[in-house]
């Protein structure tokens, strides 16, 4: 998992109205969990931009008043209207224990069964996944070039090396799906075999001349 440096600055004070007052100066209020007692901390804005704004997922160096920290992107609260952050929150973490996180899926490839006209659909986006942090990738790639109309990859198709995942195993993650077209499609070529594979219909018997009297 790739490394994003983050630097932040402590708070002097706490409270709704400093944190109004720190967003209005394009600087985002952060809370670091997990490392013992919580770090009340600010980041500017537009240094988010490399880890927020992307599918992957990061590990995060934090630098904090010239201590570095370890840690993930916990959890983000952005504002209703125009979408900025608003908030963020950190999670410790040490590199010799387990941590649950969730990657993202990408998919790549050319399914054959897309090319017949079917429909890919992702389901699951992305996985909650379980293992020590310098092993979880920044994302989980499948494949589709096999994947026929009607077929699946589901999440007991998966396998990533020393990391488990969590999600359903039952659960499908990307399907290639009939489209109504293809259904469509497919009738009249059924009927007309039909018709080619049944019998012939007999002719009528000819009929007898009847004596004359």
């Amino acid at each position: 998992m790739k490394t994003v440096a983050l630097t932040g600055e402590l708070r002097s004070t706490l409270g709704s109205k400093d944190s109004r007052a720190l967003r209005n100066e394009g600087k985002v209020p952060c809370v670091l969990y997990g490392g013992g007692d919580h770090i009340h901390f600010y980041i500017y804005s537009p240094d988010f931009k490399a880890l927020v704004y992307t599918p992957n997922m990061y590990k995060v160096q934090l630098t904090i008043e010239g201590k570095k920290y370890l840690a993930i992107l916990h959890d983000m609260q952005f504002h209703p209207v125009n979408e900025s952050i608003i908030h963020a929150d950190f999670l410790a973490v040490d590199e010799k224990k387990i941590v649950t996180v969730s990657i993202p899926v990408k998919v790549s490839g050319n399914s054959p069964g897309v090319r017949n006209g079917g429909k890919l659909i992702q389901k699951i986006q992305r996985l909650k996944v379980k293992g020590l942090i310098a092993n979880i990738p920044d994302t989980v790639e499948l494949n589709i070039d096999t994947m026929e109309l009607g077929q699946s990859i589901k999440v007991k198709d998966i396998s990533i090396k020393n990391i488990e995942i969590l999600d359903s195993k039952d659960n499908a993650v990307v399907s290639v799906k009939l489209t109504r077209n293809v259904i469509k499609a497919d009738e009249p070529a059924a009927g007309a075999a039909a018709t080619a594979a049944a019998p012939a219909a007999a002719a009528p018997a000819a009929k007898a001349p009847e004596k004359k009297k």
